[in-house]
């Protein structure tokens, strides 16, 4: 099995009488790693609330009840969790009962989930996220130089675990991961009305990963008012479809200061929405794939490591920008995402002017291992 990097964080987390929570899009592997943290534990209870059986055993009860279930064990799995019925509650009386036993809960990244756990259970839990496998995940397992051959690969159909596992049916497993999962749970929220305006809507964000983004011309595209996309937006960051950049400012004239990138998790799921898995050398967007693979390995690398990093793009009016800027601790770090090392690229002055201690790295397939992995 390929080791997760989270794992580590949380077992370090273990008997700190909370609640430990693993919420993540749909099949990325929220089941594997639960069964994997089971390992050396004898005394478990597993629940899997896909089966209502077991769904029942945690709804409607009281904290008594509760605690007559779970206090024998020493490690409660809750699976599928966001199948019990008023699963926060369940989980704020769960934590207030400080159970000897170590309660891990799954779930899909489903909104009805987001907002059943974290409002009623607020102080009583710690919150992980999973994401489809990340290249140092599989550099570990695999070994960089077998992945290094794998990029273009990985920038096509991404890193879904079954599509990792199994590449021979890598565009049959995307092409049903996006008509069947990509929209499951946001569908069956009650504030979607047009499920078809939704499917619009991702299929025109993937033609645009790597430009900023108007919500003005995505609401004139789509026929729809702007506010109207802004929200349809924010539920599809919630389930996990995509991720928006700002765009990083301190005021200064020419800056642009609302701007928006959006980026997708995976880079075959965004290549499943529109259909294209063609190679790279018969492309008129690689430049756009190798942005997205390693801006969302970034966010991977820092949630994973619990870099509390805020992210940006920069960019002025006069068109100078910057894909990535990291700021941590009031440092400043600059990258600029290149697939062809020959493409040469250096800081635009207007940024180095106005704030010199940052730093500048081009990133290229020549030396993306010590940006994916460097130690924080």
């Amino acid at each position: 099995m390929i080791e997760r990097l989270v794992t580590g964080s949380i077992l370090n987390d273990y008997k700190k009488g909370k609640v430990i929570i693993l919420l993540g899009p749909r099949q990325v592997g929220k089941t594997t790693l639960l069964e994997k943290l089971k390992e050396g534990n004898k005394n478990v209870l597993s629940i899997n609330c896909d089966d209502r059986d077991d769904a029942r055993l945690l709804e409607g009860k009281s904290s008594a009840e509760l605690r007559q279930l779970l206090s024998p064990y020493d490690l409660v799995a809750v699976d599928e969790a966001q199948r019990v019925e008023n699963i926060g509650l369940t989980i704020k009386m769960i934590g207030d009962l400080k159970l000897k036993a170590q309660v891990v809960v799954t779930g899909s990244s489903s909104l009805d989930m987001s907002s059943k756990i974290n409002e009623p259970a607020t102080g009583r839990t710690i919150e992980y996220q999973l994401f489809p496998f990340s290249l140092p995940e599989l550099a570990k397992n695999h070994g960089e130089r077998n992945e290094q051959n794998l990029l273009e690969s990985r920038m096509i159909y991404g890193l879904y675990p079954e599509v990792v596992n199994e590449p021979q049916d890598a565009k049959r497993t995307l092409i049903n991961l996006a008509d069947k999962y990509l929209y499951k749970d946001l569908f069956s929220f009650k504030g979607i009305r047009k499920p078809e305006l939704v499917e619009n809507l991702v299929r025109a964000l993937a033609l645009q990963v790597g430009n900023e983004v108007s919500y003005n011309e995505l609401s004139d595209t789509l026929g729809v008012d702007k506010t109207t996309v802004e929200n349809y937006i924010g539920l599809l960051e919630k389930c996990f479809v995509v991720f928006r950049l700002g765009s990083f400012s301190r005021n200064k004239r020419d800056e642009i200061k609302k701007g928006k990138k959006i980026y997708f998790y995976d880079n075959g799921i965004r290549n499943a929405v529109i259909r294209n898995f063609a190679p790279l050398d018969l492309r008129n967007d690689t430049g756009a794939l190798w942005e997205n693979l390693m801006v969302s390995e970034r966010f991977k690398h820092n949630s994973y490591s619990m870099n509390y990093a805020n992210i940006y793009f920069w960019r002025t009016h006069s068109r100078k920008e910057i894909d990535l800027v990291e700021e941590r601790d009031g440092l400043l770090s600059t990258y600029e995402f290149k697939w062809k090392p020959s493409k040469k690229a250096s800081i635009p002055k207007d940024f180095s002017e106005s704030y010199p201690n940052s730093s500048f790295t081009v990133i290229t397939p020549d030396n993306l291992w010590p940006f994916l992995e460097s130690p924080l």
